[in-house]
C-alpha cells in the first residue's frame, strides 16, 4: 500500500509540473495525470513514462540533426512553425496580406 501511495505522489508531482495547453483548455494532460494518480492499479511503468514525457527523454536520447531540423527545401520551416504556434497562443495572428501573398 505504501508503494502505491508513493507512486501516486510521484505522478501527482509530475502532473503539477505539467504545462497548460492554451489551445485545448477543456482537455488538459495535467487533469488526466492527476486522475490517473488515484487509480488503484497504478504501475511504476506508468509513472516512469509520464516522467520521461515531462523530461523530454527521447529528444535527449535521439537528438535531431541540423539537416533534419532545417531541410534544404525549406530551411526555416520549423522555426516558422514554432513562431506561429507561440504567437497563436498569445492571440497574435498574421496579417491577411501576409497570408494572401504567402509572406512570413
Amino acid at each position: 500500500m505504501a508503494t502505491s501511495t508513493k507512486l501516486a505522489q510521484k505522478l501527482s508531482n509530475i502532473a503539477a509540473a505539467w504545462p497548460k495547453d492554451p489551445f485545448r483548455p477543456q482537455i488538459q494532460l495535467k487533469t488526466f495525470l492527476t486522475s490517473l494518480s488515484a487509480h488503484p492499479n497504478l504501475t511504476p511503468q506508468a509513472v516512469q513514462a509520464a516522467r520521461a514525457l515531462k523530461d523530454n527523454d527521447m529528444f535527449k536520447k535521439y537528438p535531431l540533426s541540423r539537416k533534419m531540423l532545417q531541410p534544404a527545401s525549406m530551411p526555416k520551416y520549423y522555426d516558422r512553425l514554432v513562431e506561429g504556434f507561440e504567437k497563436s497562443a498569445q492571440g497574435i495572428a498574421r496579417p491577411w496580406w501576409k497570408v494572401f501573398f504567402g509572406i512570413w
